[in-house]
């Protein structure tokens, strides 16, 4: 008597999610926030009226007019163009930290929730004690430690944010590991490797699609404070942390200096933020109704 095992998981139907993710206000409201800023860091060279480093001794701290739709800066620089300039910076840190953060933290998870046992326990341990320590405190320190940069920033924050994510996909793994089709794979004979790359690791991405979206919103805020604090993106390339760090000294004579960045590192962390929302009540299936 032979039987046949399903060795796939059922998907979860794109165009379904798409619907319930398109009637969701919140969300749409964010992928337009979200997509309003990609375009105008991918324009800013074509939308920025003045060069965001030259320096005019004759327009320094003007406020928002004709000429300079957000004001100058205490340097003569156009406001405007900096913030573009800015959002590109700030948009790369986001992406590019959490490519890091997923690249070193969901291989352990996979492994420390398929393999358990030691590996398990020790991955487990590691992962709690960095867990322990303030994200924003870890990314500061080794910001400090690697030296000022913008790279280094990067790799700061991607390395900071890699438990949660080895934490996320440990647990997802263990709710896996055990269905149907994993069971059915391991009996035909295929790989450890195998398992985990064609059969695990799709039917995890969903929520870890989902803590990656709501983590470049930490990770926005995290380089405006190290840009801030001088371990982010050095003067005078133009950075929202950077940005309000000079805005600072300015509050009474130049306020414009730092509504603006202020309101940029809002909107967007608002805009990644429903983003990421919307698209975990869109993929977790759980939220069916």
């Amino acid at each position: 008597m032979t039987s046949t095992v399903s060795c796939a998981a059922p998907p979860r139907s794109g165009s379904r999610a798409w619907a319930k993710f398109r009637r969701n206000r919140s969300a749409m409201l964010g992928a337009a926030i979200v997509l309003a800023f990609v375009v105008l860091a991918i324009l800013a060279s074509v939308l920025a009226g003045y060069d965001p480093l030259k320096v005019n001794f004759l327009a320094v701290r003007k406020p928002p007019s004709h000429m300079y739709w957000l004001g100058t800066d205490e340097l003569g620089r156009d406001i405007y163009s900096r913030m573009l300039f800015g959002a590109r910076a700030s948009l790369m840190v986001g992406l590019v930290s959490v490519l890091i953060a997923m690249a070193a933290g969901v291989p352990f998870g996979l492994m420390a929730g398929y393999f358990g046992g030691w590996i398990d326990g020790a991955i487990s341990r590691v992962t709690e004690a960095l867990l322990a320590i303030p994200f924003l405190i870890l990314a500061i320190a080794l910001a400090a430690f690697l030296g000022p940069s913008l790279f280094n920033a990067m790799l700061a924050i991607g390395v900071s944010a890699a438990p949660k994510f080895t934490r996320l996909t440990r647990g997802q793994v263990l709710a896996v590991k055990n269905e149907d089709y994993v069971q059915g794979a391991r009996a035909l004979g295929a790989s450890d490797l195998r398992i985990i790359v064609r059969h695990i690791l799709p039917n995890v991405m969903p929520p870890l699609i989902v803590q990656a979206t709501i983590t470049i919103a930490t990770s926005i805020i995290a380089e405006a404070s190290l840009s801030f604090l001088g371990l982010g993106l050095q003067p005078p390339s133009p950075s929202w942390g950077s940005m309000l760090n000079t805005a600072k000294n300015f509050m009474d004579q130049a306020p414009w200096m730092s509504v603006f960045p202020g309101a940029a590192i809002f909107l967007a962390v608002l805009g990644f933020n429903l983003l990421g929302d919307g698209l975990r009540d869109a993929l977790d299936p759980r939220q069916e109704k």
